[in-house]
């Protein structure tokens, strides 16, 4: 007998059945996430051809700058791997990595909680890089170098903060949610 006919499934009435399958049209957008990923390497690696080439002209300054870039492309390359392999887990079909020398080691206890405040706490690791980007930057303020003004660090200050305060919300409503441990 093989596995699948071990696990036989009840035959569905056909709106549960149609409503069920509908999970698949999720699928292109995983699809469309993966391109997107690539066209982030080709990002890395045309800012790395630059500071690679540049690296003997380039400021302190501007080589820290162009390497938050890079860790800035590979941290939003790290939140889509979350969201496609996460998500496609947990929404669409299971992937069976059971015992896959690969498999991410967070990906065994994913559900739809766990990976909010993963994407959450994603959204502030870019969220911190872009406003150290910014900070490195804020001296040039007020001059026509400055690419910031005054009232932009603010703000992305402010978005960040609330970053913060909305990840902390999410981990306190899903530590509500928790049944208390015995």
């Amino acid at each position: 007998m093989s596995d699948l006919t071990a696990r036989a499934q009840p035959d569905l009435p056909p709106l549960p059945k149609l409503i069920f399958a509908s999970r698949w049209l999720q699928l292109p957008l995983y699809l469309g996430l993966i391109v997107a990923q690539g066209v982030y390497v080709v990002l890395f690696l045309k800012e790395l051809w630059h500071l690679t080439v540049n690296a003997v002209t380039l400021g302190e300054q501007q080589m820290m700058l162009m390497v938050l870039g890079l860790i800035d492309v590979v941290m939003i390359s790290n939140l889509l791997v979350m969201v496609i392999v996460g998500g496609y887990e947990t929404f669409v079909s299971r992937m069976r990595l059971e015992g896959h020398p690969d498999q991410p080691e967070w990906l065994s206890h994913v559900n739809a909680s766990v990976l909010k405040i993963k994407l959450a706490m994603a959204i502030i690791g870019i969220s911190s890089i872009h406003l150290l980007r910014t900070f490195i930057e804020a001296g040039n303020l007020g001059s026509d170098k400055a690419n910031f003004t005054e009232a932009g660090v603010m703000w992305q200050a402010i978005i960040h903060g609330l970053f913060i305060l909305s990840a902390i919300g999410i981990a306190y409503v899903d530590r509500l949610s928790q049944p208390p441990a015995r």
